[in-house]
C-alpha cells in the first residue's frame, strides 16, 4: 500500500475516534494524477448526503497530458462503502460536534483507497496539551540518548 497522500493536521487539529476504509469513484485522468503523487487532502471531509458518503475540498491536481478531457480539482467524490458503516456513519455524525476527516489516500492493488476517521474537534487547551506531550517525550529520548 503505497501511500498518496496523508493528513498530518488531522491528529492535531481533531480526536480520532473511529476508522474506516473507503474506495472512491474516480475518473481515469484522477487515477493517472494520484498515481504520480500529487494530491491534498488536508482541508478534506466527507458528509453522508442522500444515503451516500461524499468526499469534498479534497485536491486531486489536473493530469498535464489530458488536454480537454481534464477533471475538475476539486469536484465531490463518492465513496464506496457497504450499507451498515453508512448508517453507522449517519447516527454517529448526527452527535453533536462529529465530523468525518479524510486521513490517508492510498492504492490498495490497483484501487484506489481513502481512510476516513470520525473525528471530534479539538479546543486551544488539547492541542497546547498534545505539544506539551511531545515536547516533554522529545526531552526524554534526547536524555537517555546521552546517556
Amino acid at each position: 500500500m503505497a501511500d498518496v497522500a496523508t493528513n498530518r493536521q488531522a491528529s492535531y487539529r481533531y480526536h480520532l475516534l473511529e476508522r474506516w476504509e473507503a474506495g472512491l469513484v474516480l475518473t481515469g485522468t484522477e487515477v493517472k494524477s494520484l498515481r504520480g503523487g500529487k494530491a491534498q487532502i488536508k482541508d478534506g471531509y466527507a458528509a453522508v448526503r442522500d444515503g451516500e458518503v461524499w468526499l469534498y475540498n479534497v485536491h486531486i491536481p489536473p493530469y498535464a497530458p489530458a488536454t480537454r478531457e481534464n477533471h475538475e480539482p476539486e469536484r465531490p467524490r463518492k465513496l464506496l462503502m457497504h450499507r451498515r458503516e453508512i448508517e453507522r456513519l449517519i447516527g454517529k455524525t448526527k452527535e453533536k460536534g462529529l465530523t468525518l476527516v479524510p486521513t490517508r489516500l492510498y492504492f490498495k492493488d490497483s484501487h484506489a483507497k481513502v481512510e476516513i476517521a470520525l473525528a471530534r474537534g479539538k479546543d486551544v487547551g488539547d492541542k497546547r496539551q498534545a505539544i506539551k506531550e511531545r515536547e516533554m517525550r522529545r526531552e526524554m529520548e534526547r536524555a537517555v540518548r546521552v546517556r
